[in-house]
C-alpha cells in the first residue's frame, strides 16, 4: 500500500505538513501509533517509550544498554514486565513501521522510516529542510520561546535525531539521495509542498490550502 515517509530537521515542518497530507490524500498519520505499538511489543508503557525518544542518546540510556543485557534486566524486572533501551527501542521500530505500513495508506513522520522501509515499493521518502534561524524563528512565534530557548530546542531536536540514526546506524539521513524529494521550507510554503508532494505520489495537486504554522 502506498507509504509516505518524512524526515525532517527539527522546526522545518514536518508534523504540520504530514497531517495535511495525510488530511488530504485520506491516509492514516502515524506518530503516537508507532508509540503504542512499540510499547505493546515492548510490555512497557507509552510514558516510556516517550522518555526514550526524549533521551535517545543520553549517558544513562547509553550506560544502561552497554552495561547490562535484556535478558538480565528481564530477570530482575520479571518476564511479564518489558524494558526498553535504545537497541530494544530500534528493533522495535524495525519490526512495528513496516507492519503498520502494509495493513493502511499511511504517512510516517520520522523515526528512520526512510530506512526501515527503503525496499517498500509503494514507498515515498520525503525531507524538509530550513536554515537554522528559519527553525529558530519558527521555535520562538509557535511556542513562545526566547531566541535562546529556542535555538537550545532547535539544537536539543537536532542532537535527538542524530543519535537515532546513529543508532539505527545511518549518517546519510540529510543526503538527497536517499529521498524522492527534498523540500526546502525556508523557500516555499506548507501549501506548496502539499501540492508538490500530492502531484508527486498520485499525479493529482491538493484541493485543500489553508495558512497554517509550521511545526
Amino acid at each position: 500500500m502506498p507509504v509516505i515517509t518524512i524526515a525532517r530537521q527539527f522546526g522545518a515542518g514536518g508534523r504540520t505538513l504530514g497531517l495535511r497530507i495525510a488530511k488530504e490524500l485520506q491516509y492514516r498519520f502515524l506518530d503516537d501509533v508507532v508509540i503504542a505499538e512499540v510499547a505493546k511489543k515492548a510490555r512497557v508503557t507509552q510514558k516510556t517509550v516517550q522518555a526514550m525518544e526524549r533521551e535517545a542518546g543520553g549517558m544513562i540510556s547509553r550506560f544502561i544498554s552497554a552495561a547490562f543485557s535484556r535478558d538480565y534486566i528481564e530477570r530482575i524486572t520479571g518476564a511479564e514486565r518489558g524494558y526498553l533501551d535504545e537497541k530494544i527501542y530500534v528493533d522495535m521500530l524495525a519490526s512495528v513501521i513496516p507492519d503498520l505500513a502494509a495493513a493502511d495508506n499511511v504517512v510516517l513522520l520520522g523515526r528512520g522510516g526512510q530506512y526501515f522501509l527503503k525496499d517498500d515499493p509503494g514507498a515515498w521518502h520525503f525531507l524538509l529542510v530550513a536554515d537554522m534561524d528559519a527553525r529558530i524563528e519558527f521555535m520562538q512565534q509557535f511556542y513562545n520561546l526566547s531566541d535562546a530557548s529556542a535555538r537550545q530546542e532547535v539544537l536539543n531536536g537536532e542532537k535527538r535525531r542524530a543519535a537515532l540514526y546513529r543508532r539505527i546506524g545511518k549518517q546519510d539521513y540529510d543526503n538527497p539521495g536517499m529521498y524522492h524529494m527534498v523540500l526546502n521550507m525556508s523557500r516555499i510554503s506548507l501549501d506548496q509542498a502539499l501540492h508538490q508532494i500530492c502531484m508527486l505520489v498520485t499525479g493529482k495537486p491538493a484541493t485543500m490550502t489553508e495558512t497554517v504554522e509550521k511545526s
